[in-house]
């Protein structure tokens, strides 16, 4: 199928815009794409567009969605394995139902890639997915996995074993308990790798599920997504992760605008939200619409819902409130496809229109942060929806 007649917003590396252009999908894949001068004719099924924009899928990149079920309460909540505070093994794609109605809903706003991470109640919560939002078998939705592992500091995990009068009920512990792990995981690794290259004067470590997860880690092929809030949790974050030189993400960081510049290189990027909702806690006193719109100016920052806290499919009404609140269009728009793409490690696969990406397309008549407009259609790896 060819697109043709359409304002291409291909959020590449320069952001071109192509007034009047075509798009070319073939397999699944996009082929190829340019200007209607240049389009030849062809006997492949044409879609004209009129004049209607396209845009890659939006991405949300940090939510809980199918974790935390539409309508249900513990039957459906599958998001925190609260019996342990370290739970690295556990994946992500083991409590997300797919079939749960947000899915849909996100499919429908445009939203065709989700991260959906445990949740926050453990200091090490487990293993992020990166996956698509049509399917109805989560092992065929998905686009990465693991694309990261889940920590958390902060009130969270302190309200949460206090409550249970266990260990952590201090920030200290919630550190302690990461740094114990992340040595004893190096380590395992270190022994691992000793017993493959030298077997002679090396024994196998006996396996251990949850030090496997952070092999990963150690090789720099993922990060650790660090749930924070408070600006000296996100300095603890970074502390951890220079000890043992491995990358990082920061989730939410609501204090983040405050202390850009003390953020350093291992960090890679902000996931920025949610950011419509009451401030519940001491944590979230300096909330702000505003924040994404500072931190852009010099980390790399995408906008999240963090569904359900803020329905998936209300990711582009975000954006459009950080625009109202000082961020540049064009940056926001970046927030929900690029930035979020790079940040997490699927840029190869999603995020811009370009060839060799998947066709996951979003096709308005109109802006789509105008809180009145909504997709006219949608398609994923070519299909319209």
């Amino acid at each position: 199928m060819i697109i043709i007649n359409t304002e291409i917003h291909t959020m590449n590396s320069e952001c071109r815009v192509i007034k009047n252009g075509y798009l070319e999908i073939k397999d699944g894949k996009i082929e190829s794409l340019g200007e209607m001068k240049d389009f030849a004719e062809t006997d492949d099924e044409l879609f004209d567009a009129k004049g209607m924009a396209l845009y890659p899928g939006f991405i949300d990149a940090h939510t809980h969605l199918g974790m935390f079920e539409d309508s249900l309460t513990f039957e459906g909540d599958d998001g925190n394995e609260d019996t342990d505070p370290v739970t690295p093994q556990l994946r992500a794609i083991d409590g997300s139902n797919p079939t749960d109605r947000y899915f849909s809903q996100a499919l429908e706003s445009g939203v065709t890639t989700v991260l959906i991470s445990p949740g926050s109640t453990n200091p090490i919560a487990g293993q992020i997915a990166a996956v698509k939002t049509k399917g109805r078998v989560i092992d065929k939705m998905i686009i990465r996995e693991p694309v990261g592992i889940k920590c958390a500091l902060g009130e969270n995990p302190k309200s949460v074993y206090n409550d249970k009068e266990q260990t952590p009920v201090t920030r200290m512990a919630v550190a302690s308990l990461i740094r114990e792990t992340l040595y004893k995981a190096k380590k395992y690794y270190k022994d691992k790798l000793n017993w493959i290259t030298d077997r002679d004067n090396y024994d196998e470590p006996d396996y251990d599920i949850r030090y496997e997860a952070f092999i990963p880690v150690f090789k720099n092929e993922i990060p650790i997504h660090f749930h924070t809030h408070r600006s000296d949790d996100i300095i603890t974050a970074g502390r951890i992760c220079r000890e043992f030189g491995i990358r990082y993400v920061i989730v939410h960081g609501t204090d983040a605008h405050l202390i850009c510049d003390e953020i350093d290189d291992l960090c890679l990027g902000i996931l920025s939200g949610p950011f419509l909702t009451d401030r519940s806690k001491p944590e979230l006193r300096n909330l702000t619409p505003a924040s994404p719109g500072i931190i852009c100016r010099s980390r790399p920052t995408a906008i999240i819902t963090d569904h359900p806290e803020i329905p998936v499919q209300y990711l582009t009404m975000c954006a459009a409130v950080a625009v109202r609140e000082g961020m540049d269009r064009t940056e926001a728009i970046k927030a929900i496809t690029s930035e979020p793409a790079r940040i997490c490690g699927i840029f190869d696969r999603v995020g811009s229109l370009e060839p060799g990406k998947d066709a996951d397309i979003v096709i308005y008549d109109g802006d789509p942060l105008d809180i009145m407009c909504k997709p006219a259609d949608v398609i994923i790896n070519g299909d319209f929806i």
